[in-house]
């Protein structure tokens, strides 16, 4: 009876999460390029360290940044992660701020064994949010004011992202050594408007622009890991993940157009192609975690995309190779404590620097940021909550024009673990 009404929870729950997983309406002008901006991945216990997680491996947590990692899950158990996170963006460029916030469907990820070191991952997670707004009117006096045009409003605007529907194995291959491969599906599309509308509304012509990007595929990611383990409950652990740069099915439409309130509409330009490819590079990461079983885990990941190998249509010149610089750790007072319940919580603090894949006006934008989280233990049984807050930075000079974000993110996810493949005898 356990296990069916905790399967009737998570189909509810699955329901759930496909309902809102919409659009995120917080509002980044800096999504205006390329695949949007890119959002951080990984589960809530891994967002808490910074994001690492290519040599992290618990059998009830599920890392996909590494598919090797999916060989710990232990036999006859079931995990399920669920997460819904709550962020909020203020913008600064030197002389204004703006505010936007959102609640979105962050994570879906489930795993399971198949056999006794040889274990399976599903999931879904966001890989970029297109979404932006910027308006501005300029009236006579000000800087860009045209005596000939008059004053104007132009206003840009952008929707959707894309998202990657995951699927993979780990296995061990000897007593210390796994590995892994997922088969991702991209998919999505982004579409963006600018707009040009006069004052004088009955004699100027207008203009409008709208471009729209849809991206599909599969690609591979894989990875393997070393796990040593120590005297004392000691432990080390080194990892190596991959993913092959891959050519993606895509179709482009960019359209031109000037119109009049007579009605009137005239074509400036029309560009369509249904048969380019979007390329996308591969990523290299690389991580090593040490400490002691149950009680404590600290490390780091390191990882490098080349991302001015992309292609992407309309955003030539903005793409720059990325570094990225993960740094996180664990720490359980007491894990098993019968007596404390403070001391079985799991503290978590991490450090994200990165160079972002955005590059505007010769400039590449920076990101840094400091995470914490806490995994809350339900009563009797391997299941928590995990939260997670996070503050990023994103910082582009204001002396190229460009602006800073202060970005803050708060999440809670439910992880599930029962033992869902053994048979009781009573309930």
């Amino acid at each position: 009876m356990r296990n069916k009404h905790l399967l009737i929870i998570i189909l509810l729950i699955i329901s759930f999460s496909f309902s809102v997983s919409g659009q995120k309406l917080v509002n980044s002008p800096y999504s205006r390029f390329n695949l949007g901006m890119l959002e951080p991945a990984g589960s809530f216990r891994s967002l808490g360290m910074g994001g690492m997680g290519v040599a992290m491996r618990d059998n009830n947590s599920i890392y996909f940044h590494n598919p090797a990692s999916y060989s710990s899950i232990d036999t006859n158990s079931f995990v399920f992660d669920f997460g819904i996170d709550y962020s909020m963006n203020i913008l600064s460029d030197g002389e204004s701020k703006y505010f936007s916030d959102d609640v979105n469907f962050d994570h879906l990820l489930m795993g399971f064994p198949v056999i006794k070191g040889l274990g399976v991952a599903i999931g879904l997670v966001p890989l970029s949010n297109g979404y932006y707004k910027i308006s501005q009117s300029v009236k006579e006096g000000d800087p860009d004011y045209d005596p000939i045009s008059g004053g104007y409003t132009s206003y840009h605007g952008g929707e959707g992202g894309f998202t990657n529907l995951f699927a993979g194995t780990g296995i061990n291959l000897t007593k210390n050594i796994s590995a892994g491969i997922n088969m991702s599906i991209l998919f999505g599309q982004v579409k963006r408007i600018n707009q040009f509308r006069f004052d004088d509304y009955d004699r100027m012509f207008h203009n409008n622009t709208t471009e729209q990007l849809q991206v599909s595929g599969i690609n591979f990611d894989y990875g393997v890991q070393y796990n040593a383990f120590l005297k004392n409950d000691l432990f080390i652990t080194a990892g190596f993940s991959f993913t092959s740069g891959k050519n993606f099915k895509s179709t482009y439409e960019n359209i031109s157009y000037v119109f009049s309130s007579y009605g009137s509409k005239d074509t400036l330009s029309y560009t369509s192609d249904n048969s380019s490819k979007v390329f996308l590079p591969g990523s290299f990461r690389t991580g090593l975690t040490f400490g002691k079983k149950n009680k404590l885990v600290a490390g780091a990941d390191y990882i490098s995309t080349k991302w001015s190998d992309a292609k992407i249509p309309g955003q030539i010149g903005f793409l720059a190779d990325t570094k990225s610089w993960l740094f996180g750790v664990e720490f359980i007072p007491e894990k098993y404590s019968n007596f404390n319940y403070i001391k079985r919580i799991e503290y978590r603090l991490g450090v994200r620097l990165v160079d972002n894949y955005l590059v505007i006006n010769g400039e590449q934008i920076k990101e840094s940021g400091i995470t914490a989280g806490a995994g809350i233990p339900l009563k009797r049984t391997l299941s928590k909550i995990n939260v997670f807050m996070d503050f990023t930075r994103k910082k582009g000079s204001f002396e190229n024009n460009l602006h800073i974000e202060n970005y803050f993110t708060v999440g809670a996810s439910l992880s599930l673990y029962d033992f869902w493949f053994i048979k009781r005898k009573y309930e």
